[in-house]
């Protein structure tokens, strides 16, 4: 079995516009045995999102009910944050001549690096972060 972390961006895709999802990536997220996790950090962002621009609003009334669909409806696991993760985070080099000063995106960098999970994201920032050990399967629309 596979398993992939998918970044938010992702999971925004696969609810709006799966047209979005390259082929390649499209396949990994619905093939049988795939393992889909996020992080914790991603559901934030979407609920913060959902508030303050209200995506996603049309497809749920709450932020709790798309918490919810999140693992009932698309069958990915919620991952916590962990003392690991942030020494992770703490130690990560930031990609700093492409500007990439998102806290969020390397906490969910960080923790694709922890638990050894192939991170999917169509952020074109985040190559720079597998000479620490991030494993990137990039959404390439």
């Amino acid at each position: 079995m596979e398993r992939y972390l998918i970044d938010t961006n992702i999971f925004v895709f696969m609810v709006t516009d799966p047209d979005y999802l390259c082929p390649d990536v499209y396949n990994k997220l619905y093939e049988y045995d795939s393992l889909l996790y996020m992080s914790i950090e991603s559901v934030r962002e979407l609920i913060v999102a959902y508030r303050n621009k209200g995506l996603l609003t049309k497809r749920w009334k709450t932020e709790t009910d798309m918490v919810n669909a999140i693992e009932d409806e698309f069958n990915i696991r919620i991952l916590p944050l962990k003392k690991e993760h942030m020494l992770t985070y703490a130690h990560l080099t930031l990609n700093e001549a492409q500007g990439h000063k998102d806290p969020s995106d390397h906490v969910i960098i960080a923790h694709a690096i922890t638990e050894h999970l192939t991170l999917i994201s169509s952020d074109r920032r985040f190559g720079f972060y597998r000479s620490q050990g991030l494993d990137l399967l990039e959404n390439e629309r």
